[in-house]
């Protein structure tokens, strides 16, 4: 048996996801709810499996509501419903606690599967909000890279770090496939951008960054 929670401050959508999520064998609505305060009061009362929340509802939005059922029904897991898709709204969903996000807008194509995944302990996100989550990831990556090391094109990393293997300039443009002058080009360019003095402090760089072992 799963046992579900709907918190909507609109009865239309809580009926049409209580058409949605009753087909399937052995899953039950135990309780809906039209306000966050309601969602968190029930939740900890009938210890729901999944609890669907708008994150939009009056009185206590879905964020803290999702906050505070984690904490007085700790097995019951949040799915939150949303028709937003923004990365902040994503995060700060999942700094509540919830283990799925989805778009109201996909509802009737992945709302059984949503609740289907938390139902068995596994997290939920379709491809919209999964590319969101990669691409704050990758912003936040680069934004906390090393400033030099963001500078570099991918060229002279590859130089940089065959310099602070040992290579000298003739084998990294042996290596690389390049000539000789175009390697003491790029050994130059790193120089200036990494303002190191010699090799040793393009070496120091390089394993302080893990761009080579130490």
């Amino acid at each position: 048996m799963v046992r579900i929670l709907l918190a909507d401050d609109h009865e239309v959508v809580r009926q049409g996801l209580r058409h949605l999520l009753e087909r399937p064998a052995g899953w039950a609505i135990c309780g809906e709810a039209a306000t966050g305060r309601e969602a968190v009061a029930m939740a900890a009362e009938l210890k729901p499996d999944v609890a669907v929340l708008d994150v939009a509802m009056p009185d206590l939005n879905g964020l803290d509501a999702t906050r505070q059922i984690r904490k007085a029904s700790p097995r019951t897991e949040v799915l939150a419903f949303t028709m937003h898709e923004s990365e902040a709204l994503v995060r700060e969903a999942l700094a509540a606690g919830a283990k799925g996000y989805l778009l109201k807008s996909d509802a009737g194509l992945h709302i059984v599967a949503a609740v289907e995944a938390l139902a068995s302990g596994k997290t939920y996100f379709n491809a919209k909000v999964s590319a969101t989550i990669v691409e704050g990831f990758l912003r936040a990556a680069a934004a906390n890279a090393p400033r030099a090391e963001r500078q570099l094109t991918s060229r002279e990393r590859e130089v940089m770090q065959l310099l602070a293997e040992g290579c000298s300039n003739k084998e990294v443009a042996t290596r690389l496939s390049i000539s000789l002058k175009t390697a003491e080009a790029h050994r130059g360019a790193i120089m200036r951008k990494l303002e190191a003095r010699s090799l040793a402090d393009i070496v120091r760089y390089a394993m302080r960054n893990g761009i080579t072992p130490p």
